[in-house]
């Protein structure tokens, strides 16, 4: 076994990479945070893109994401995926699966791909709807044994929502039925289309049911091979918190030892944050190890307790949550530091007698990345409505 300096392994470095290679897109999602269609303007070609693979290698990069839009309508793709492995960093894929036949399968096993994770929103008419193309949860879930048939790891990956959080149980079985390994799990934040869509997305107090639920699902199914990880909008540190984290939320990983890459080249710190408040430049004019040292990439190790606000700033976590997940609180309330999707704060409003609601009141503008405005409704639990049972 290779030896680590355990110093480096706590320096802030972009040890995992999510990469938009291209925003060509082959499906239309209602919930796509990117409105990926078109190819954005002015993407890397592959020989740019093999200079900042080079330069991930050279700090630190562990695994390499590939993401778009679609990754595999970028012309050159699998010459990038062979580039990472050869640099000896982890290149994985995640996918709306529409073109993941068999042979594409085989070609990115055969240039080193480790593993692909498919989007999976849902049974299959919920998946189409949310897809907008009918066959599309057909060509996912047999993406999921080429994957599996080829030699990779299959992974699967769920945006809950209004439209499918009464199938998060069969969800569960059906990945686990399909040989999947590991299933992450997060919220459709308020971003691109989904910012066009707000009776689609979940109410704060709606954690005290999803939350439990999975919670449940990945203490079931971890034994039986099917790990369910909580991404970073969706949480935390309530009784399941050690169910769906490999350990307590940590904070906001952004610029820390996450990083994302568009496809222009704008780098951030983190695949979802919205682009205009976020890129902190262009590897087309800077280096990668100058970018990371810029205010926009640095603000989550710089951040302090002042920047809190709401709940949040009095809450027992402060010191270590930091405002939970920056990019669902800025897309949903215009700053971060106050994150209403939190199952902790959920419990603790529901002892009161309080829930939150959260109300839109601004579109948003139509660009990628884009977001609108809500605002934060604090209310007694209806009479009319049961309040969950604490977990």
């Amino acid at each position: 076994m290779a030896f680590r300096d355990a110093d480096a392994e706590m320096t802030p470095h972009p040890r995992y990479v999510v990469w938009e290679l291209t925003l060509r897109c082959d499906l239309h999602c209602k919930h796509c945070g990117s409105r990926a269609g078109k190819p954005r303007r002015g993407e890397l070609s592959v020989d740019e893109a093999r200079e900042v693979v080079a330069q991930l290698a050279a700090a630190g990069t562990r695994e390499v994401t590939f993401i778009g839009g679609e990754a595999y309508l970028y012309e050159g793709w699998l010459e990038l995926v062979e580039a990472v492995a050869d640099a000896g960093m982890a290149p994985t894929m995640t996918t709306g699966a529409r073109g993941v036949d068999a042979e594409l399968v085989r070609k990115a096993a055969d240039a080193g791909m480790k593993a692909m994770s498919c989007s999976i929103d849902g049974l299959e008419a919920t998946h189409d709807h949310l897809r907008n193309l009918k066959g599309s949860w057909r060509r996912a879930v047999d993406a999921l044994g080429h994957i599996r048939d080829a030699g990779m790891a299959a992974h699967a990956n769920t945006q809950f929502n209004r439209a499918n959080l009464d199938e998060c149980e069969a969800l569960g079985e059906l990945f686990h039925d399909r040989g999947v390994r590991v299933w992450q799990v997060q919220l459709t934040g308020p971003m691109g289309r989904a910012a066009d869509e707000p009776d689609l997305l979940l109410q704060p107090y709606q954690m005290l049911e999803l939350v439990p639920r999975l919670g449940r699902l990945a203490e079931r199914l971890r034994p039986q091979g099917l790990s369910i990880e909580a991404s970073n909008n969706l949480g935390y540190y309530g009784p399941f918190e050690k169910h769906l984290r490999r350990s307590h939320w940590q904070g906001c990983q952004a610029g820390r030892f996450v990083l994302g890459i568009e496809a222009n080249g704008d780098v951030k710190g983190c695949p979802s944050l919205p682009s205009a408040p976020y890129v902190g430049g262009n590897l087309r004019d800077m280096p990668l190890t100058d970018i990371l040292e810029t205010r926009r990439l640095r603000f989550s190790q710089d951040r302090d307790l002042d920047e809190l606000w709401g709940h949040c700033k009095g809450c027992y976590y402060a010191e270590m949550c930091r405002g939970g997940c920056s990019w669902t609180s800025h897309t949903l309330l215009g700053k971060r530091g106050n994150m209403p999707y939190c199952h902790h704060r959920a419990l603790e409003l529901q002892s009161a007698g309080i829930r939150e609601r959260v109300q839109w009141i601004e579109a948003a503008p139509g660009l990628p990345f884009d977001f609108g405005r809500y605002e934060l409704v604090e209310e007694p639990w209806p009479e009319e409505a049961d309040a969950p049972t604490p977990a």
